[in-house]
């Protein structure tokens, strides 16, 4: 059994130990917390009927009738404007890609889309770029898609 002071000093310096991935912890739901109601203030004030997934992405979908849905492992076309809640763009193209190799929010999001379908999605920043964003696209943003789901493989 060990002697309480050593265990005590040991439970101490546990406690220093793990404080900054605690501390983490309460700043990833500050942000998620930050980033959902950015999401939903756009929402109401672009009088959007959206809904959320479980990881917390939003999205709107005029539907196409078409019932085919991309999976993680498909591949899928898109025409896509990507832009933040300012409405400034920050890129725009139509790509043929894997699901499995884009974004956190595109790959939870867009097997919400059957082929055909348009739609926006609206991604916090934890699933979107976070805070290692490349080239032009601003750290830490909540990000929106406006989507075409043209194919679906």
């Amino acid at each position: 059994m060990m002697n309480p002071k050593k265990l005590f000093k040991f439970l101490a310096l546990m406690m220093i130990a793990l404080s900054p991935l605690l501390s983490n912890c309460d700043k990833e739901d500050d942000i998620d917390a930050k980033d959902d109601q950015i999401i939903q203030d756009y929402i109401a004030a672009n009088d959007l009927i959206a809904e959320k997934t479980t990881l917390g992405v939003y999205y709107v979908i005029e539907p196409s009738g078409n019932t085919l849905k991309p999976t993680l492992n498909s591949e899928v076309r898109v025409t896509y404007t990507g832009y933040y809640t300012d409405g400034k763009v920050f890129d725009e193209n139509t790509l043929t890609l894997p699901l499995r190799g884009v974004i956190k929010g595109w790959q939870d999001g867009l097997p919400n889309f059957s082929k055909g379908d348009k739609g926006k999605l609206l991604i916090p920043s934890r699933l979107g770029y976070g805070s290692n964003p490349p080239g032009n696209i601003r750290k830490d943003a909540v990000l929106i898609f406006n989507i075409h789901l043209i194919d679906v493989k």
